[in-house]
């Protein structure tokens, strides 16, 4: 996606990344998730060999468009990857369509089951048959093991005061009533109509939740299920620093790269949301893709340094981000410290080795951004003089 740049001045009011769609609504939301899926996608390859080596055909049946297609795919890419690029094939829009997965129908003594985005696609097998083998692409729910499940009986437990029920259940740690639910066939995927939240999501932000979450889990609750505003229970963990909630998502298989509507990671909302650092430690402990971006360009560094998060800094230093790394602006994190004036940030970059004359697409260095960085500048030359 091309980017304008910005002057650094325009900076502060234009790259501001908190996270907020309150203001926008449902249609405006659907095409903005749209717009990011088609910008992230990962690009065709340009020569037919390269798509016939490295590719597998697969139909894809969307049942609420009434579509068959067939397609190649990257095996070694992972099935968010797959999701987005069937996204960009739809004629017709879908709803909520972060909540649509790939779907492995029951074959062969196994039981059907939704395919994790964060996994591999070659981690799923196709069987071995005559013809092109087929995944459903469709709304994520509730995957029932019974052998015969009762539709219409199940269809009654979804009422509008059965949720409702469910979601204060959780708020008040009643687990033996949440399991009953669950038992009767609840389906926990879906989105309070007042609050937006899943079930899973909504858990997230309490406290003393570690089994709430796992009978949410084993009563098949899918772990990037995406409550309103995109983000999945992992994100909100994050964002709420519920260290014991983050680290039981993980333990139930959580991926650490699930992405919101804006494909940031939870890693990315630690770095905006501070406080105690060991959300962030652990989520880059249990291999947290480093250097993701907002759609303004900026990264994980840039957010710890504008909100002056100096451990989390540390931490995304010492797992591998990119200490050069610019945004839209071309504003490298020391650009950044200097623009919010985060002194004790911008050392830590220099000590680590940050390149000073780094000149954003305005042509300034950080020191020219804002001249109280130069001390600092200075200072540290001085020390390694010394």
């Amino acid at each position: 996606m091309t980017r304008s740049p910005t002057s650094s001045e325009d900076e502060m009011a234009h790259s501001c990344s908190d996270y907020s769609e309150d203001s926008v609504s449902d249609s405006s939301q659907e095409e903005t998730i749209y717009e990011t899926i088609k910008a992230t996608t990962e690009p065709v390859p340009r020569h037919m060999d390269d798509i016939n080596i490295h590719s597998m055909v697969v139909r894809i049946l969307i049942p609420d468009l009434l579509q068959t297609k067939c397609m190649r795919f990257n095996p070694n890419a992972t099935v968010w990857v797959a999701k987005q690029r069937i996204m960009c094939t739809l004629s017709q829009s879908l709803k909520d369509v972060l909540n649509y997965g790939l779907f492995q129908p029951a074959m062969n003594g196994r039981d059907g089951k939704f395919l994790d985005e964060e996994r591999l696609f070659v981690e799923y097998p196709q069987p071995i048959s005559k013809g092109v083998p087929s995944l459903e692409f469709r709304y994520k729910s509730r995957v029932y093991r019974q052998p015969h499940v009762n539709e219409k009986q199940i269809a009654k437990l979804h009422t509008k005061a059965n949720l409702m029920k469910f979601m204060d259940y959780i708020q008040h740690h009643q687990i033996e009533k949440v399991s009953k639910l669950l038992e009767r066939g609840l389906d926990p995927n879906y989105q309070d109509t007042e609050t937006g939240e899943t079930p899973l999501t909504f858990a997230a932000h309490l406290d003393n939740v570690v089994e709430i979450l796992k009978v949410l889990k084993n009563g098949g609750a899918h772990l990037d299920y995406r409550a309103k505003d995109g983000m999945t229970a992992l994100h909100k963990a994050a964002r709420s620093k519920n260290q014991a909630a983050l680290t039981t998502l993980l333990e139930l298989g959580a991926s650490t790269d699930y992405k919101d509507s804006r494909g940031l990671t939870a890693l990315y909302h630690t770095a905006m949301v501070g406080g105690d650092p060991f959300c962030c430690e652990l989520l880059l402990h249990e291999h947290a893709s480093v250097c993701c971006q907002d759609e303004n360009g900026w990264h994980e560094v840039h957010q710890a340094c504008r909100n002056g998060h100096i451990q989390h800094l540390e931490h995304l230093l010492f797992y591998g981000a990119d200490i050069s790394a610019q945004n839209a602006s071309g504003n490298t994190a020391l650009h950044i410290c200097a623009l919010y004036n985060q002194d004790n940030c911008a050392r830590v970059l220099l000590v680590r080795g940050a390149d000073k004359e780094v000149k954003n697409y305005n042509g300034q260095s950080p020191f020219q951004v804002r001249p109280i960085i130069q001390p600092l500048v200075q200072t540290h030359s001085c020390s390694l003089v010394g």
